[in-house]
């Protein structure tokens, strides 16, 4: 849909009208999820994504075209930090716009060259290519002390922050010729090689796992030194990897083996659950599984239940765990035996504890800003492989179903209720193609339940209990709800530019292996 969308919007035309065809399958195998809402349906989330983009246009530095993390309430005042990943979803969101009538082709190349330029200025790792965790979106400068109170920072180097920029660098590498080379130029130095460990699992496992990061210098709380690229001196990496599946950080296994830096075996190393055994007894819970042989890998198609629904977790539980990676990867068509029943699975489970576990009568967990103060991981306890995960409730109300068979893992009794619970619209936009009807139906409830709305659409999150909210807007969170109403209202065109070329070369036939122990028919 191009600029004619927002003059027929004054004209009282229909927006579905002018959408691309209803129903319709584009050549990469995805199909258009428009026919599972009505024409006021559609209306009503091109409004929501009116509103988005009002507050990640307010987030923008006029000086440096680079957008901050976030922005109080009223768009008033920006933060004066920006990530990484802020910018890359600065980029799809700005093409997502342009999909949706909101601004024109002319407009969206001006504004994503600017990033691109502001880009080419930031100081970046010598050896890897990679950019550091935080910057000041007016100046560029990498930040060595927090804004807010001035306590120092140890610049690091994150693979997941670094990911979701290489993806947006993609997406816009495809989406516009002339803006292709300045994109690729700056794509073309990130080595993510830098976050590999081939031996993580053993010397004889096959393939290894992605470190959560690394600090150029030795940090004052030590590190894994060591140097995976190869290239330069020695650096710190962060003590744990990035060991599961179901979780965002599967973008830096996606981008890494599209650009040929990490092998296509690493996606079948990363685990879907624990294991079964009492060497793994601190997980959330005892999964049911066996194993397969992919690619000559050892996978262990472990599983967890949860109010009768059989799904890979996450590691907290959260929706953008499970599914930012989809707004990227045209997961389920791919994968139509793991993704595919996967995600409505998980969609379903959050519904579930929202609606009749715990009983709050809204559902939509994730990552947000905290109602009460800063910002905090919420989540399905039960959800979640980590035991101590992201909980649903502001009181960290969890739930413990013991580890049969393992001395000191016995079963705790359930909660018999839970306290404040706190939800967050970009949760429910996640779950829009996997739950239509719910999904516009809480956005709904939100909206008319809770003083949660502001120029920038429903704000970050809310404790549907006190009524607390959380009054601003993150480029993150945002960034998310951008790009799932531009798949949805703009025939996938996010997943579209991603996944032209080497992307779909070299990982659909691997996606397509697979097979969840997530049964294909069930109760949902």
């Amino acid at each position: 849909m191009k600029r004619r969308s927002m003059l027929a919007l004054a004209a009282g035309v229909p927006v579905a009208a002018l959408l691309p065809g209803v129903g319709t399958a584009d050549p990469t195998g995805m199909s258009n999820d428009l026919s599972q809402f009505t024409d006021a349906q559609r209306n009503e989330l091109h409004q929501h994504a009116v509103e988005v983009w009002r507050s990640l246009e307010a987030m923008v530095d006029p000086s440096s075209g680079m957008i901050a993390d976030n922005i109080v309430g009223d768009l008033s005042t920006a933060a004066s930090y920006t990530s990484p990943t802020n910018l890359g979803c600065q980029m799809w969101s700005t093409i997502a716009a342009r999909e949706l009538g909101l601004i024109s082709r002319g407009q969206a190349r001006q504004r994503i060259r600017r990033t691109l330029t502001a880009l080419t200025t930031l100081e970046r790792h010598r050896w890897s290519g990679q950019f550091y965790n935080w910057y000041d979106p007016a100046t560029g400068a990498k930040l060595t002390e927090w804004p807010e109170d001035g306590s120092p920072i140890h610049p690091f180097l994150s693979s997941v922050d670094n990911g979701w920029l290489a993806a947006a660098l993609m997406i816009v590498a495809n989406d516009d010729p002339a803006l292709a080379r300045p994109a690729n130029a700056i794509l073309s130095g990130m080595n993510f090689k830098f976050y590999y460990d081939p031996y993580a699992r053993g010397a004889d496992f096959g393939a290894g796992l992605c470190r959560g990061g690394f600090w150029p210098e030795e940090p004052p709380n030590g590190g894994v030194e060591d140097n995976y690229g190869g290239k330069g001196p020695d650096v710190w990496y962060t003590g744990h990897h990035y060991g599961t599946h179901n979780s965002e950080t599967r973008i830096v296994s996606y981008v890494g083996i599209a650009l040929g830096q990490i092998p296509i075996e690493h996606y079948f190393a990363v685990w879907r659950t624990q294991e079964a055994g009492c060497d793994w007894s601190w997980q959330e819970m005892k999964p049911v599984g066996d194993y397969h042989d992919y690619l000559g890998i050892n996978v262990f198609e472990g599983a967890y239940r949860y109010r009768d629904i059989q799904f890979v977790p996450s590691w907290g539980g959260s929706m953008f765990e499970a599914l930012m990676p989809d707004l990227v990867i045209p997961e389920t068509s791919w994968a139509p035996t793991s993704w595919g029943r996967n995600h409505p699975a998980f969609v379903r489970g959050q519904i579930e504890h929202g609606l009749h576990d715990a009983g709050y009568g809204h559902w939509g967990f994730s990552p947000s800003s905290d109602p009460f103060a800063g910002y905090r991981e919420y989540g399905v306890d039960a959800m979640g492989i980590d035991t101590d995960g992201y909980t649903s409730d502001r009181e960290r109300t969890t739930v413990d179903f013991g580890f049969e068979g393992c001395p000191g893992r016995e079963p705790q009794p359930d909660p018999t209720s839970y306290g404040d619970g706190v939800v967050t619209p970009h949760a429910v936009y996640l779950a829009l193609s996997y739950a239509p009807e719910e999904s516009v139906a809480q956005l709904r409830r939100l909206r008319q339940e809770f003083d949660a709305h502001g120029p920038g659409g429903l704000y970050d999150a809310i404790a549907v209990g006190s009524g607390t909210v959380a009054a601003r807007y993150l480029a993150l969170d945002q960034g998310m709800i951008m790009g799932a109403l531009g798949n949805l209202l703009g025939d996938n065109i996010i997943r579209r530019r991603f996944t032209k070329g080497a992307v779909t070369r070299r990982l659909k036939p691997a996606l397509r292996l697979e097979t969840f122990n997530v049964p294909a028919e069930q109760t949902l």
